[in-house]
């Protein structure tokens, strides 16, 4: 009987250290977490930005126009001030819906080729052709259907509007509550759609690289894919709970055991 409780004691040892290990071992990844690694935290760094860029405007995108001028009445005319119910954005706006051709079309004008241009070049555009009409017109032009997707393991998978044309990878990583501490920084997939072409780009958030990529700067209709880790965020809780509790349960068994043991 006593060789038999000794053996089964040291079973019992041997399940709760290897217990031990894997929980701790479920802890030893933190070097995976910390975002731009390479980035000194001791001093102060300076980079140039060359690397940033305006959204051009696609077939299916929604801009709103706005036209001021000596003679605002008339000005009006050319604004668009007609709810657009299509919109996908979170909220209803108003502005012209580009065609399929990448063409809006206003009063008097007809037909005016917006896409694969930014906003600030078809505000230019617009005043020129505008001229005819108007004295001194200044027409500002906005893209109002700028939406991005951020799915994977994140705290808020969903969609986002920007009300900026300016908006980051980190930013919109941001807007979607951070990555959860199992999601994989090193692996994180951008995809996106542009003149007809869908291209997708591996990104590392724990390297500084990432600030300098043409892929930084976000364009409408983004997808930022974050590869989920073995457990998501909310499993890896309770399984954490969970090592706890039998590593706890079995060193009390196996205290038990020796007291018994000894008497």
């Amino acid at each position: 009987m006593k060789r038999k409780t000794t053996f089964n004691l040291r079973n019992l040892f041997k399940v709760a250290t290897a217990a031990g290990i894997l929980f701790l071992s479920s802890c030893a990844s933190y070097d995976k977490v910390p975002y731009f690694q390479d980035l000194s935290r001791s001093k102060i760094t300076t980079t140039d930005i060359n690397n940033l860029s305006y959204p051009t405007i696609q077939p299916k995108d929604q801009i709103a126009i706005t036209v001021s001028s000596l003679n605002q009445d008339a000005a009006n005319v050319f604004s668009n001030n007609t709810l657009n119910a299509g919109t996908e954005t979170q909220s209803p706006v108003y502005g012209y819906l580009v065609d399929q051709n990448g063409e809006v079309k206003l009063p008097l004008v007809g037909n005016v080729k917006v896409s694969g241009m930014t906003t600030q070049q078809v505000s230019t555009q617009l005043e020129q052709k505008l001229g005819t009409y108007l004295t001194n017109p200044v027409v500002s032009v906005r893209l109002v259907s700028f939406k991005v997707a951020v799915m994977g393991d994140v705290l808020r998978p969903n969609v986002y509007a920007s009300p900026s044309e300016r908006l980051t990878v980190t930013e919109a990583l941001a807007l979607a509550g951070d990555l959860n501490i199992t999601a994989h920084r090193e692996d994180v997939l951008l995809v996106r759609e542009e003149n007809g072409v869908r291209v997708t780009v591996p990104l590392d958030l724990t390297s500084k690289r990432l600030f300098e990529s043409p892929y930084f700067y976000m364009k409408p209709n983004d997808l930022i894919y974050v590869q989920p880790g073995k457990l998501k965020l909310s499993n890896a809780d309770n399984g954490y709970q969970k090592a706890s509790l039998i590593i706890s349960a079995l060193s009390l068994v196996a205290i038990a055991i020796s007291v018994f043991h000894n008497n």
